[in-house]
């Protein structure tokens, strides 16, 4: 896929996730608001990052910001406190809530998946691996907080936001299946990622090596 097609995609995934059949859901339902989430974070931030480039301006401008381990950090932080009870809540609860939440994904994912694949093409082997890392890291902390709302034995939020019949679920079941989204597809998007700069790294590797050896 082209960098012009990659934008154009993504662009087009978030008009969805944020103007269609899920937003009017979004309030109500759990899994309704976690599939925007997930669609924001996992599939269409990569999709732009891609499109951006691996050495996006802001990058060289502000290398500390986009070091990937540090914008993995501003990751956890965002994603975990939006889902503490009170955010989670204002968020589902009020449009300027929701609107700051999902710009704040928004704005986290692009920073790991742009300094992650920035780093994935630099000719620093510790960089490359530092790309690798901050992928999984965030695949980790996707999936814990997905196996959390998944196993939870009940409602985490407060009721007034747990009431929903959407497609016939309880809001033990809501909430479970939404969990399932953020560990199934959150999780497993930034796993992916990181395995293929793995691959990337160690094809390096390999060839360096036996570059080396024909020296």
């Amino acid at each position: 896929m082209s960098r012009l097609g990659a934008a154009a995609v993504g662009g087009l995934l978030l008009v969805a996730a944020w103007a269609g059949p899920l937003a009017a859901h979004a309030a109500s339902s759990f899994t309704a608001h976690m599939a925007i989430h997930v669609t924001v974070i996992a599939i269409a931030a990569p999709l732009l990052a891609f499109a951006m480039g691996p050495r996006f301006a802001l990058a060289r401008r502000c290398p500390l910001l986009f070091a990937p381990l540090v914008a993995s950090l501003l990751d956890i932080v965002a994603i975990w406190g939006w889902h503490a009870p009170a955010p989670h809540v204002l968020a589902r609860t009020s449009a300027l809530g929701f609107a700051l939440e999902q710009l704040s994904f928004l704005a986290v994912a692009l920073l790991v998946w742009t300094s992650a694949l920035g780093a994935g093409q630099s000719e620093s082997r510790a960089g490359q691996a530092a790309g690798v890392g901050a992928l999984l890291f965030t695949s980790m902390h996707m999936t814990l907080l997905g196996a959390l709302f998944a196993l939870a034995p009940r409602e985490l939020f407060a009721r007034e936001i747990c009431g929903s019949a959407f497609a016939g679920l309880t809001a033990l079941q809501d909430q479970q299946l939404g969990g399932t989204l953020m560990l199934a597809l959150g999780g497993a998007s930034y796993l992916a990622g990181a395995l293929y700069l793995l691959a990337r790294l160690l094809s390096d590797g390999a060839l360096g090596a036996r570059d080396a050896r024909h020296g």
